[in-house]
């Protein structure tokens, strides 16, 4: 039982491309954590408003929708290797704008917002590309295993990348942080060197872009169990982020500097990672749709606890590391519905559409927690989104019972 539990790591062991892409992006994505943390601290310093901090969200949510959906396309289009290189030197040039504004006293917002916005419009074509490549580079039943790997990844780097984040930013300051991250992305850029190409597998003319898109949107129409995977994530992440809110937390109710934002941002994926380890069991479960309902609801009931812990700064981090357990279950399981029932010559659209969801979600939930924190109370705005995620499971349970039913294997 115990060794069914366990981690598969079949994938890194017969795929060698699967592990180059792999072993980069662990280094790489450390990087862009350390980053997550000092962007956000640098504007709370700078202007002292948790609005502020919510727009950098808005910020990255528009590049992040409008080229999205345009990396998908280009995915299903051209060798994913190469868009892969060009999205992980894009990243790094966005951060070295920030290398270059740290080093100011005061830089200017609207050149943080700008520096950001371009690394999101960088990533916009990474990650779907980067998912979309995956099913090509291991065997299908070993599927699951591979994105259970790719979220163990995530969440290693979810500890690592905050954890470091706010030592070297109490220890060296912002122009290190940022630094670190730019240098990282060698070695994603190395990984990709080394691989084999990734040619797309599409068939006949290639559609122009903008029809390629909609004929990517067109799949999803009577495709309910796949729309709403979409939308319980967005639920989730919408109403149950309050990551916008931590420096405000950091500062004014945990009293903790940087070094313990840090390890606020690290709270969800260390809980995450503990999941990830003991995914064995993913490959096993038939009733995926019930599974994502009860996992969101799980986060949604956390976060809550999250928000009525602030005068216990230990509890906080513990009801967030169960959240960050409950959203990596919910991840592979959506990530693994989708993955197994779109068409290769598709999947890159699919992705872009995923990811603009798993990635613009937390950039519209750090708007929304600001905003009512603006308008409330920091506690307030973590509580009342906990209470509004659980809401939004339970209505979406009723009004897709096609999700709550739906088996592995079934057509989406």
């Amino acid at each position: 039982m115990v060794r069914r539990s366990v981690l598969d790591l079949t994938p890194l062991r017969i795929s060698r491309d699967f592990r180059l892409l792999w072993f980069g992006e662990l280094v790489s994505h450390t990087g862009r954590m350390i980053t997550l943390v000092a962007l956000p601290y640098q504007v709370y310093e700078v202007t002292r408003s948790a609005l502020a901090v919510g727009l950098i969200g808005l910020v990255q949510l528009v590049p992040l929708v409008l080229f999205s959906l345009v990396g998908g396309a280009v995915a299903d289009a051209m060798d994913r290797r190469r868009l892969l290189l060009l999205s992980q030197t894009g990243s790094m040039a966005a951060t070295l704008l920030l290398v270059g504004g740290a080093m100011v006293d005061r830089p200017a917002l609207w050149f943080l917002y700008l520096a950001a916005g371009l690394s999101s419009a960088a990533s916009a074509f990474d990650a779907p590309t980067r998912s979309a490549a995956i099913p090509n580079l291991v065997p299908k039943d070993r599927l699951a295993s591979a994105i259970a790997l790719n979220q163990l990844l995530f969440q290693v780097n979810d500890v690592a990348g905050p954890a470091i984040a706010g030592l070297i930013i109490a220890r060296f300051g912002l122009v290190w942080a940022y630094a670190i991250d730019a240098v990282t992305f060698l070695a994603a850029i190395a990984a990709l060197l080394a691989m084999h190409p990734m040619p797309s597998e599409h068939e006949g003319p290639r559609p122009q872009i903008f029809r390629a898109v909609r004929e990517g949107f067109a799949y999803l129409k009577g495709r309910r169990v796949l729309r709403s995977t979409f939308l319980v994530d967005l639920n989730a992440m919408v109403f149950g982020m309050p990551r916008a809110l931590f420096p405000v937390l950091a500062r004014e109710a945990f009293r903790v500097g940087p070094a313990g934002l840090g390890l606020l941002y690290a709270a969800p994926a260390a809980g995450a990672l503990l999941g990830a380890l003991f995914t064995g069991w993913v490959r096993h479960v038939r009733h995926q749709g019930r599974a994502v309902l009860w996992a969101v609801a799980a986060w949604g009931a956390a976060i809550i606890g999250f928000g009525f812990s602030t005068a216990t700064f230990w509890l906080a981090l513990v009801f967030l590391a169960v959240a960050g357990g409950a959203d990596v279950i919910s991840a592979i399981f959506r990530s693994t519905i989708l993955q197994s029932s779109v068409p290769d010559s598709l999947r890159g659209r699919l992705s872009s559409i995923h990811i603009m969801v798993v990635v613009g979600g937390p950039r519209l939930g750090d708007l929304e927690a600001g905003v009512v924190a603006q308008l409330t109370s920091p506690v307030f705005s973590v509580v009342s989104g906990g209470v509004a995620c659980l809401v939004g499971v339970a209505v979406l349970a009723l009004i897709v019972p096609q999700l709550r039913r739906y088996h592995a294997g079934e057509p989406a």
